[in-house]
């Protein structure tokens, strides 16, 4: 992965699931980056409130797919819902460092050694350990971390790697496609397919 600097940005951000969907089935059909943003913007493709928000979600959804190879796309149409949604996340982690390295640090962790719940107190000394590491994430104010707690369980959730719940929530350890793992190999990933695997 290319190296990122910690980033708060998330706090604004979600899942965004059908939208990942929709601009990579563009994508997979063809499509321009200009052609799919005017897409977007003009024709509300995604079926936003407003253009800026419609751009907001464009250029998330457009940077996060930028950080897979575009033979991603193929393997995105032809799988099942469950690597689809696995294959957005996969995404998010790539173009978000500080994202990568909870799940790298923390649910893979969770995954070695058989945890069942992924806890509150887990995202606290996450973000702890890295206002100790950090200077820039030791600036950010209790509300930036417990908004970006939120984004992160908002993610799990979606992914379909954590069932629901208020101060803990089960964990639902991924079976992985075999495609996706052997894509995640060959595209210098294995550090995001670790993170999902526990491997």
């Amino acid at each position: 992965m290319k190296q990122k600097s910690y980033s708060a940005s998330a706090v604004k951000f979600a899942f965004w699931f059908p939208e990942f969907r929709k601009i990579i089935g563009l994508l997979a059909e063809g499509k321009s980056q200009d052609e799919i943003k005017r897409l977007c913007l003009k024709e509300n493709a995604l079926g936003t409130s407003s253009v800026a928000r419609a751009n907001r979600i464009f250029l998330t959804v457009t940077a996060r797919i930028r950080e897979l190879d575009s033979s991603i796309y193929s393997l995105f149409t032809t799988s099942d819902l469950a690597t689809q949604k696995l294959i957005d996340l996969a995404a998010i982690m790539a173009s978000d460092l500080l994202f990568f390295e909870f799940m790298y640090e923390v649910f893979k962790e969770k995954l070695l050694v058989g945890a069942e719940e992924l806890s509150d107190l887990d995202y606290r000394f996450f973000f702890h350990n890295k206002q100790l590491q950090a200077e820039k994430v030791a600036a950010w104010t209790d509300q930036t971390i417990q908004r970006l707690t939120r984004t992160y369980k908002s993610y799990l959730l979606e992914a379909g790697l954590t069932g629901d719940g208020k101060q803990s929530r089960h964990i639902l350890r991924p079976i992985l496609d075999p495609a996706f793992q052997d894509w995640l190999t060959h595209n210098n990933m294995k550090a995001i397919l670790s993170a999902l695997t526990g491997a």
